[in-house]
């Protein structure tokens, strides 16, 4: 669930938005970015809206971020949107430690994630 190391060159019908060490770990940010994957953009910012995870309403942020993107960077029709990938990658893991019994200590670790969302415009089939 690591980052690509060379990101792919979007095409003329993408658009992306980046959320960038957010204070979760990959494997739950990757659960909620699993639900709006192949949806139309519209559909999936209501599934995020009435998500009762906390991370959703940073990945529904980014979503209309990536929309927006698509509309005013691109030129891209922001109905006819689906969000074609959503991935995770992880970032830096904050150490601590906590007290236990007799002496000892336990290590506590905090990670961190990175969520990117790319949109894409497909056309209308009739």
């Amino acid at each position: 669930m690591s980052k690509p190391k060379h990101p792919r060159a979007l095409k003329d019908t993408e658009a992306q938005a980046i959320l960038s060490n957010v204070r979760v770990s990959p494997r739950k940010l990757n659960l909620v970015a699993g639900l709006i994957r192949n949806r139309t953009a519209a559909d999936a910012v209501a599934t995020l809206t009435f998500s009762k995870r906390r991370i959703a309403q940073d990945v529904r942020k980014t979503l209309e971020s990536a929309i927006a993107n698509a509309e005013n960077n691109h030129g891209l029709e922001p109905d006819a949107l689906v969000v074609a990938e959503a991935y995770v990658g992880d970032s830096l893991v904050m150490k601590r430690f906590m007290a236990r019994g007799r002496g000892h200590s336990a290590r506590v670790e905090k990670p961190f994630s990175h969520l990117t969302i790319i949109v894409r415009q497909v056309e209308e089939t009739a």
